[in-house]
């Protein structure tokens, strides 16, 4: 006869079996999927997608005697694995050429008995716009460099999926003249309202080294999306120096999406753009 199991036996396996089959349930850390990801036989680039779904925002601070030195990006951009290797790599350059400028700045000063001010680059990307094909960053660069005083700079760049490449938004036309000359005329006449808006009044002479309106192509171009989905607004960035002594400081020119502006565009982004016309 089958000896008959206690109750005091099989409880202790009904609650082993009860707790296994809850945390079946549980859903895998990212460390167990990304050690998934990389077993033999595991989908190609899957490594890469588990990297991407994690992502997070980069912010780098440092600070300290020699440099101050910071270097942001989005999430948005942190998830595109290609783009944020370049990032990374684009960070590190300039924070060794920051470093590679202050030591040299530093020992010259206190050679020459005078104290040093620390160097600094201070640069944040932000999300412009994310379209179904484009995310577009623009970047607003603080840097001091020992000087009277600080300057101010801009960047662009478009993370094309459809070709898995980073571009600058002048690679979306056929030709920096092409470019300029749609823009020129509205272009122009937002510097004279920026300028108004500062209260600069004067007309420059034609001769002057601020008077003439300077080619778009030349500035920094932003390109943004009112719907998510096209690429329909614009503005070009320009540094101090560009139209105006450095005390007027830097301006940024919205200028419309027009017919004309789309009409310079490559065949094979045309269908990525909304003229307001």
């Amino acid at each position: 006869m089958t000896p008959l199991i206690s109750l005091r036996t099989i409880l202790p396996i009904l609650t082993a079996a009860a707790l296994l089959a809850g945390c079946s349930d549980d859903p895998p850390t990212p460390a167990e999927k990304a050690a998934a990801a990389v077993v033999p036989g595991a989908p190609p680039g899957g490594a890469a997608d588990v990297a991407a779904s994690n992502a997070t925002a980069s912010n780098v601070k440092e600070s300290n005697d020699l440099i101050e030195f910071v270097y942001t990006y989005p999430r948005e951009a942190a998830a595109i694995p290609d783009l944020a290797a370049w990032l990374a790599s684009d960070r590190a350059a300039k924070r060794d050429a920051l470093i590679a400028a202050a030591r040299r700045d530093k020992a010259a000063a206190e050679k020459a008995g005078f104290p040093y001010h620390a160097h600094s680059h201070l640069q944040t990307w932000q999300r412009m716009t994310n379209t179904p094909r484009f995310l577009s960053l623009s970047a607003e660069i603080q840097t001091y460099a020992g000087g009277a005083h600080g300057m101010t700079g801009f960047e662009t760049l478009l993370w094309d999926r459809n070709r898995a490449k980073r571009l600058k938004p002048l690679d979306l036309f056929t030709s920096g003249e092409a470019f300029d000359a749609a823009i020129r005329d509205r272009f122009c006449a937002g510097i004279k309202r920026a300028k108004a808006a500062k209260g600069i009044l004067r007309e420059e002479a034609p001769d002057s080294p601020f008077g003439q309106c300077p080619p778009a192509s030349a500035q920094t171009v932003w390109l943004g999306s009112s719907d998510g989905r096209y690429l329909d607004r614009m503005t070009i960035a320009i540094a101090p120096y560009e139209i105006g002594p450095f005390a007027e400081g830097s301006y940024r020119i919205n200028v419309p999406v027009t017919g004309a502006l789309v009409g310079a565009v490559k065949d094979e982004f045309k269908r990525d753009f909304l003229p307001i016309n």
